[in-house]
């Protein structure tokens, strides 16, 4: 916490009123230093590519016509939520740069506690009915129209929300419940509940203890559904005699896999590697990596190695370029 300079604000409020009329301050990750200053630049690029990425990706869902499949509408609520992870955190990191410091009020705290939440568990889940989606394509194709029909797609993203939005409200309410008064300085870049629990005067043991539980089951009950989907593909491709069919089968769920070997390692070490073996500037790198760079690199992803979005960027930018001027 001294580390910036920054003095802890001691307060022997125990009333949660009091703690509510603090504002928080954020640390923020770089400094003014050349070598920062260069790195907030490159973090600033990503942010405008990882929102140019996503809307472009989201324009060519909703305009192109083959991509109007259950696969490609389950991936537009990716990039919904791929395009709130970043502006709920790299807006108000580069103004607090800019501005030198990094005051946020007790509202706005508790709206980035929720929302982030809200889509960290909604994507999570939307990640493994992704892979049941996938699953149903290589290992059902005949049946897929039936099993994967707009009810059951509509379904699926109701679910996503809902369990996030639940989650979300137990969470932020729960953790804002407890007093701040030890300390208004929080050593992150954004407000996220491990972080913000050190701060309070209360005892949280019991609560983080909860937490971690319920964390460990947030993760694993959607990891589990994916791994037993991928075993069922791994094993139909197997059996596939085709070179050509096991091409295919191994393009359609390889991008899926990737975006899901990134947004899960981040969120095993942050919520399911105990918090002694790593340290807030860890927890800071690795925030940054699931707010950020996931959100950046998942268009490129499904862009690059998926032949339908590609004709279908190639078909809009030639529609744009004989548009009569």
């Amino acid at each position: 916490m001294e580390e910036n300079g920054l003095k802890c604000i001691a307060s022997s409020v125990g009333d949660m009123n009091q703690s509510v009329a603090l504002d928080f301050i954020l640390v923020g990750l770089f400094s003014h230093s050349q070598p920062c200053l260069l790195l907030f630049s490159l973090v600033a690029a990503v942010f405008i590519t990882s929102l140019l990425g996503n809307a472009i990706l989201l324009f060519l869902i909703q305009v192109d016509s083959l991509l109007h499949t259950p696969m490609y509408f389950l991936l537009s609520q990716l990039s919904l939520f791929d395009v709130g992870f970043p502006l709920v955190t790299i807006p108000k990191m580069v103004a607090d740069f800019l501005r030198g410091e990094g005051s946020i009020s007790f509202a706005a705290c508790a709206a980035q506690i929720f929302f982030l939440t809200l889509m960290g568990v909604a994507e999570g889940i939307l990640l493994a009915f992704m892979s049941y989606d996938r699953y149903v394509a290589v290992c059902h194709p005949l049946q897929y129209p039936v099993l994967m029909r707009r009810q059951v797609c509509l379904l699926m993203v109701g679910a996503s929300w809902l369990a996030g939005v639940l989650n979300a409200l137990i969470q932020t309410s729960i953790t804002l419940h407890f007093p701040y008064c030890a300390s208004r300085i929080v050593d992150h870049f954004f407000c996220e509940v491990p972080a913000l629990l050190k701060l309070s005067c209360a005892d949280t043991s019991a609560y983080e203890l909860a937490l971690s539980i319920s964390g460990v089951l947030i993760l694993l009950l959607p990891l589990a559904l994916i791994a037993t989907s991928y075993g069922h593909v791994l094993g139909a491709v197997v059996r596939m005699g085709a070179a050509k069919a096991r091409h295919k089968a191994f393009t359609t769920c390889s991008s899926h896999i990737t975006v899901v070997g990134l947004f899960y390692g981040a969120a095993v070490f942050i919520y399911m590697v105990p918090g002694a073996y790593h340290s807030p500037q860890q927890d800071n790198m690795v925030s940054l990596f699931y707010s950020l760079i996931t959100p950046t690199l998942n268009p490129l992803i499904y862009s690059l190695r998926n032949r339908e979005v590609r004709m279908a960027l190639v078909k809009a930018l030639s529609k744009a370029e004989i548009r009569p001027k």
